[in-house]
């Protein structure tokens, strides 16, 4: 076969990989186990790109472990619950199982071309009974543990999806799916106490030495802990205190009013009594909850006629005014107002003309505030002005810290640690999720479902005719009798938050088809997961979620101590991107669409385009190149090679016609070598038999190095090196086929079909996929040649390599025998001949 084929070899690598079941992964407590995972994928029904990038690095980690030695778990599932399913049921007529499973069932063929080391007998979808029945055993567990709970709280609501989402679900201020905006609505919600772990979450994120500093960085800010003072405003009509918390209370000093969120009970008071505070409180709860909708949202604030003594200046009152950007589950729900040092405030306080006191200046300027409060880092020495308890030039948290000391001597108020992580709204009114497993029952009130009728089944027959959740008209599935008392009652038609069903499935991976949701010994063996794999912007929804998770199937009986933090190691890969086409009228084109012309590209019907910067591969900006025509015309090693080659694998990597077509022609190369060594005729010398082993020895110690630290490309281009190196070597016939074993060997977990074939064709003995990796030998990496660059007049024209220990003389006699000197030198004698050791020579003529 003097030309490889792809299409040939390819699916006959894969047939024989499942014969040998190469990759099934079977419990052995004899063998160290490594478990290599990517982010499961939401069965859309086609693979993408970066799919094959996300696969691919998980694959070189899975197979490079395997050939290491190591009992590796490699296993594929879909997270397959989710809002387009039920948009595809209403648009085309469908169940959301039917059009899920045939998604599944088609990205399932597009993947396994690709050539993954995969367990497929592990594989599983959250959609099943056989997963979700399982997680409603764990939801019941954590009732009883008082993990779940129930409560009216508001909550972001989707007005086109119909259904709650979380603040990570709401993008500058509109729903992430549906892209509405976003309102407040208040509901009764289940919640995950994940806030209970605030501490335990933050504290052990010093311990995740293999994760990116900036996703550790991003899951601290999220959960956000900050020391602040509680204490309470005396009313001056004598009703009810009003209990505040801030985290600034050296500037105390500088309040002019007091603010209430929407939902607290004095504005909810109010509402009742008065339809202006009513209209008000209606128009604060059109934006959402999030910090980001409510920081960007226009201030809003109603006076309440309520007024307040300040408690350090009796001769002070301040008003109380409802505002829109204060959250009900942050703190109290209410703060004091600081105009001069948050900007917020500032710009609340020049809307509604109220009172700016400037309670410190900087020290070297004492400019009162005008358009921009002075808010200075905790960090920085400010000079105070009349501070309550005596400041003078201090940092913030100098300040905040006495301040803090002296109300509490004073005795009214506390030091309090408070976080920004609030509890995880569970609750989804939506079909196609897992249902929470509870009845609701007149007489009993929230019972749990019996654990021996789970799994609590969706019905296959609901309807999506109208909007909103089919659950909630479905009596045959929604009316049960009560599990404890046997009366007529209802189950709950709320399903849980899609990030439920990813918090847990790297642990039902360690047994999917038990019945039970793990078991405790194949956890012990298996987790944690190694290496996870998969994209920066899962950092805080996905993985604080499955860390507070495993905490949680912890304390139910469901994960061992050691794997509450159940990822060892980190990897957040880059995009692929493309370049972006529009025609004269600005539409997007298709790579397809366009042709090459002499200074850039016209579309086929001649006219010209406009090529835009290389962004993330979007079916709305029409940069796609689909895998599957990919590996249709090069094979599935080619798009391995490409993605692993062009860039660090953190970074974005543009995909590129030329580069995919420059990846196939090396993996061209590299079987000609093979090929042809049958028909060489070199005879080699010693020395050019060890030039060539030390290059293999080289190669082994960089493609480990390169996988071992992620750096993957890094091991390309050695094998690059190694290429060149085999094609330009005159060493003899049986170490060239010596090194092409090990570069077979070297190229498998990144090519593994040409691999097998080389191995195959050089008569290695079973697969290459099997086949310990190679290891250097220290003594053929010490390197005894150097190479001189040769200059002349100054210009580098060649380079030689002689051993280090070449004398000088021994030097000079090989620069003037080199053909490009002697054809500069034109029969002259160079006027200057400057050899510097291990570094260079100058020929002067």
């Amino acid at each position: 076969m003097s030309r490889y084929n792809a299409r040939v070899v390819e699916p006959k690598w894969q047939q024989a990989w499942d014969d040998a079941s190469v990759f099934k992964a079977e419990r052995d407590e004899s063998r160290a186990k490594y478990y290599v995972l990517e982010m499961f994928p939401y069965p859309s029904g086609r693979i993408h790109m970066g799919h094959v990038r996300n696969y691919t690095m998980g694959d070189v980690v899975a197979r490079y472990k395997a050939v290491n030695g190591f009992n590796v778990l490699h296993p594929m599932g879909w997270d397959a619950f989710g809002l387009p399913a039920e948009n595809a049921a209403m648009e085309k007529g469908v169940h959301p199982g039917e059009w899920t499973y045939q998604n599944i069932a088609d990205m399932r063929e597009q993947l396994k071309p690709m050539g993954l080391s995969i367990d497929w007998s592990r594989e599983l979808a959250t959609c099943d009974p056989e997963y979700y029945g399982q997680q409603q055993a764990m939801f019941i567990d954590m009732m009883d543990k008082g993990l779940v709970y129930r409560k009216k709280a508001v909550v972001n609501w989707d007005p086109v999806d119909m259904t709650v989402l979380a603040n990570e679900q709401v993008e500058a201020g509109r729903g992430w799916r549906s892209g509405a905006l976003v309102e407040r609505k208040e509901l009764t919600q289940w919640f995950f106490k994940i806030s209970a772990f605030s501490e335990d979450l933050l504290s052990a994120i010093d311990k995740l030495d293999g994760w990116p500093d900036k996703v550790r960085l991003m899951q601290q800010n999220w959960i956000g802990k900050s020391r602040g003072l509680e204490f309470s405003f005396e009313r001056v009509d004598g009703g009810e205190k009003i209990e505040v918390y801030t985290t600034r209370p050296d500037t105390l000093n500088g309040a002019s009013f007091v603010g209430v969120s929407p939902d607290h009970p004095i504005a909810k008071q109010l509402e009742a009594e008065n339809a202006d505070v009513a209209a008000f409180v209606a128009e604060c709860r059109k934006g959402g909850t999030t910090e980001e909708a409510i920081e960007t949202a226009p201030k809003l604030g109603m006076d309440t006629g309520i007024r307040v003594k300040h408690p350090i200046y009796e001769d002070r009152e301040l008003p109380v005014w409802i505002a829109n950007f204060i959250l009900m589950d942050y703190g109290t729900g209410a703060i004091f107002g600081c105009p001069a040092h948050d900007q917020r405030d500032l710009d609340f306080c020049r809307k509604y003309d109220l009172p700016v006191i400037d309670t410190f200046f900087a020290l070297d300027d004492e400019t009162p505030v005008a358009k921009d409060a002075f808010v200075p880092p905790k960090t920085e020495k400010v000079k105070w002005v009349d501070h309550f308890a005596g400041l003078d030039a201090a940092t913030g948290q100098e300040a905040i810290d006495a301040t803090i000391a002296y109300i509490e001597k004073e005795g009214w108020g506390k030091g309090t640690t408070n976080y920004r992580l609030r509890d995880w709204g569970a609750s989804r009114q939506r079909f196609w999720g897992c249902p929470i497993p509870v009845v609701h029952c007149e007489k009993c009130g929230v019972v749990p479902e019996k654990k021996e009728n789970l799994p609590v089944e969706l019905p296959k027959d609901a309807t999506f005719d109208r909007p909103g959740n089919p659950l909630n008209w479905h009596p045959t599935w929604r009316d049960v009798p009560c599990p404890e008392c046997g009366a007529p009652a209802q189950r709950e038609t709320d399903t849980m938050d899609t990030f439920v069903d990813s918090s847990w499935y790297f642990a039902r991976f360690t047994a999917p088809r038990a019945d039970t949701p793990t078991v405790d010994a194949d956890l012990s063996y298996w987790m944690n997961v190694d290496q996870y794999i998969g994209g920066v912007e899962h950092a805080i929804l996905h993985l604080l979620y499955a860390r507070f998770f495993a905490r949680a199937m912890n304390l139910t009986g469901h994960m061992p101590d050691s794997a509450t933090e159940p990822f060892n190691a980190l990897f957040t890969q880059g995009m692929v991107c493309h370049e972006t086409y529009k025609d004269p009228d600005g539409k997007w084109l298709n790579p397809d669409d366009i042709k090459p012309v002499k200074g850039g590209y016209e579309t086929q019907d001649g006219r010209p385009v406009t090529v835009g910067p290389s962004i993330k591969m979007s079916k709305s900006k029409k940069n796609v190149v689909d895998p599957e025509d990919i590996i249709d015309q090069y094979g599935a090693d080619t798009a391995r090679w490409f993605v692993m080659s062009d860039s660090p694998p953190e970074r974005d990597v543009e995909w590129t016609a030329s580069g995919a077509e420059a990846a196939w022609k090396h993996l061209q190369r590299v079987w000609r070598l093979a090929d042809e060594l049958e028909t060489a005729d070199a005879e080699g010398s010693d020395a050019d038999n060890l030039a060539l082993d030390k290059a293999c020895h080289r190669a082994i110690d960089e493609v480990t190095k390169g996988i071992e630290g992620f750096a993957f490309n890094k091991s390309v281009a050695k094998l690059y090196e190694l290429t060149n190196a085999l094609a330009k070597s005159k060493a003899d016939k049986a170490t060239r086929s010596r090194v092409l074993k090990v570069m077979a060997q070297l190229m498998q977990p990144m090519t593994p079909h040409l691999a097998e074939e080389l191995w195959a064709h050089l008569g290695g003995e079973g697969l290459v996929a099997q086949a310990d990796w190679p290891k250097a030998d220290p003594a053929m990496l010490v390197d005894d040649d150097v190479t001189l660059p040769i200059q002349i007049n100054g210009k580098r024209r060649d380079e030689i390599t002689v051993p280090k220990s070449m004398p000088k003389e021994e030097v000079e006699k090989l620069v003037l025998a080199n053909e490009t000197v002697i054809k500069m030198l034109d029969g002259a004698t160079p006027k200057k001949l400057i050899v510097v050791p291990g570094r260079i020579v100058n020929v002067v003529v």
